[in-house]
């Protein structure tokens, strides 16, 4: 039976960062290599419970979590539903061998994400994180069309292991691996209402020479920027007639996120690949390719040896966790109540600052520069948020499908008093 501990509100303790969190930042500044964690005078604080839409640090201060940890924590942190899949499945069986003998709780899986795919039917190639799920869409579009070549957007963010990371616009990440990266990807710019047309028009030159057009249907990193209305509808018709495949980077966005199963069901647009994950876990490393049956098909049958493959493909206890998390999503109309709460939190948030984006995954814009800078001013008042945006001008904000308007109504508070202190 879980156990569950519910805090609507934060609670603060101690400074923040308290004296354990600044104890263990030294700790690790010694052990891990510097470039992960940024460490500083006032930030990070070091995680030790969650519960809902809250998290417990390691000096006892109670945060409000409006990040949901980078959109894992969809049924909220320490979600019951997740525990009790977790553990009947640890006391079963922890490990398989996903592509030699499969889990069989894999094969609910698969069928269960086939039959969400966009106009069903869809199969499935699995991994354990983002960058995994991109990396096979890369390699399936290679697969499927012969065709080295990628189209992306400027201020894409599409992971960060190689066949990823060229895909990925910003600079930062792919300057210090330059001569390593295929240099296989044209950049096109980020449309809005009035460029949309000239974007097009970009993409329809370049795509009969491009294996695939990767896109966020709302960039996350980039800013959460959603696409002009129609544009997706559009990039579909292009890669219809140029034998690109369109493919859909629903890593955040996916799973009732915005108030759709999928952000690109907005517009009724069926990628030919879909990549899944962060939610889908429940807090447990798994991601997934999802794609239409004759573009998967393209792979190869495996002869005895699979040309990708990872010893956690599939693995049994992230995989009954994700049938966990599917089930509490349908079960509990979360889909549908995240439009809901997102209209509301928007509603709330529009006397702050100008807000864009859907359902609750929404983006406060706060001014160039400034987004760390409120960042750090929600977490001294008890509020996670991350910044987003080329020059971290956007408030990130994207909370478990499980709040309440009441903690919203909190937060959206605390928010409002971090960016008044950050002018």
């Amino acid at each position: 039976t879980p156990t569950t501990i519910t805090i609507s509100a934060p609670r603060l303790v101690t400074a923040v960062p308290g004296p354990a969190s600044r104890a263990l930042a030294r700790r690790l500044a010694r052990v891990e290599c510097r470039e992960v964690t940024y460490l500083s005078e006032s930030f990070p604080v070091f995680w030790s419970g969650g519960s809902g839409l809250t998290v417990t640090d390691v000096d006892g201060n109670v945060f409000l979590d409006f990040s949901a940890a980078f959109g894992v924590a969809g049924l909220g942190h320490a979600a019951p539903e997740v525990e009790v899949a977790v553990a009947r499945q640890a006391g079963v069986l922890c490990h398989g061998m996903g592509d030699v003998h499969p889990p069989s709780v894999k094969v609910e899986l698969a069928q269960r994400l086939g039959r969400l795919f966009p106009g069903g039917g869809g199969k499935v190639l699995f991994g354990l994180s983002g960058s995994d799920a991109v990396e096979a869409a890369v390699k399936t579009a290679m697969v499927a069309t012969g065709r080295p070549g990628a189209i992306a957007f400027e201020g894409a963010y599409h992971g960060l292991s190689m066949g990823a990371l060229d895909c990925t616009h910003r600079d930062d990440f792919r300057a210090p691996f330059a001569e390593r990266l295929a240099r296989r990807t044209e950049f096109v710019p980020w449309p809005d209402a009035g460029t949309a047309e000239a974007v097009l028009r970009k993409v329809t030159g370049l795509a009969p020479r491009a294996g695939m057009v990767i896109v966020e249907p709302i960039q996350g990193r980039g800013g959460v920027r959603p696409l002009p209305a129609g544009f997706l509808a559009r990039l579909r018709r292009i890669c219809d007639d140029s034998g690109a495949l369109l493919v859909l980077d629903e890593v955040l966005t996916g799973f009732g996120r915005t108030g759709r199963w999928f952000a690109c069901q907005e517009e009724d647009v069926v990628p030919d690949l879909l990549c899944v994950g962060k939610a889908l876990g429940g807090g447990l490393p798994l991601s997934a390719l999802l794609g239409r049956a004759e573009v998967m098909d393209r792979w190869p049958a495996s002869a005895g040896e699979a040309v990708h493959t990872s010893t956690f493909l599939g693995h049994p206890l992230a995989s009954a966790a994700a049938l966990a998390v599917l089930d509490a999503i349908e079960s509990r109309g979360l889909v549908e109540r995240a439009g809901r709460l997102g209209a509301h939190l928007a509603a709330r948030l529009s006397n702050v600052g100008p807000v864009r984006g859907r359902g609750l995954f929404l983006g406060l814009e706060v001014g160039p520069g400034r987004g760390p800078k409120v960042m750090e001013a929600a977490l001294r008042r008890g509020l996670v948020v991350l910044p987003a945006g080329p020059t971290g001008e956007v408030i990130s904000i994207t909370p478990p499908l499980v709040a309440t308007e009441d903690e919203l109504d909190a937060g959206a508070d605390l928010l409002a008093e971090a960016v008044r202190e950050g002018r």
